[in-house]
């Protein structure tokens, strides 16, 4: 697995990764999708506004990924490419995107799992190619667009006196 520093999301990378989120709500009609990086950062999201807060999600979601990869090697499987939780009104669908990014599906009775198993499946396949594309670029720095957050950590530095 390549290091967050090892690429780069530019601003055309995330129109065309939230455009395919935006497909993949309407085609499943679920409520919510979320890319988060298996370092526990939000890398994207689009649907209905979130009812809590997107940093901590994101960071939990990575967390509960991380752990399932460690259960599934216990029982001799080398990961489980998606989760389930399924709750009484409310469920979401976690899907693996080139080992290093995750797909969050967030959805409620307007749908069925079987539904969104399908689109979740068929995201994710168009997901990994913008994915792969930006990880064959490599790091900021070399050819292409600009990061998205580029300068970020300076501008926090200098927020917080560090």
């Amino acid at each position: 697995m390549t290091g967050a520093g090892s690429w780069a999301l530019g601003e055309q990378d995330y129109h065309r990764i939230t455009a395919q989120l935006n497909e993949l709500l309407r085609e499943s009609n679920a409520r919510s999708a979320l890319l988060v990086d298996r370092t526990g950062q939000l890398l994207a999201n689009a649907g209905e506004q979130l009812a809590f807060d997107p940093t901590s999600f994101a960071s939990l979601t990575a967390a509960d990924f991380s752990a399932n990869d460690q259960l599934a090697k216990m029982i001799g499987e080398p990961e489980f490419a998606s989760l389930f939780h399924q709750g009484e009104k409310e469920s979401m669908c976690l899907a693996d995107i080139a080992r290093r990014v995750i797909l969050v599906v967030l959805f409620d009775q307007r749908t069925t799992v079987g539904l969104v198993r399908l689109r979740v499946k068929q995201a994710v396949g168009d997901l990994v190619k913008v994915f792969d594309e930006m990880f064959q670029r490599g790091p900021a720095g070399q050819h292409g667009p600009r990061p998205l957050l580029e300068g970020a950590d300076d501008e926090i530095d200098k927020l917080f006196g560090d």
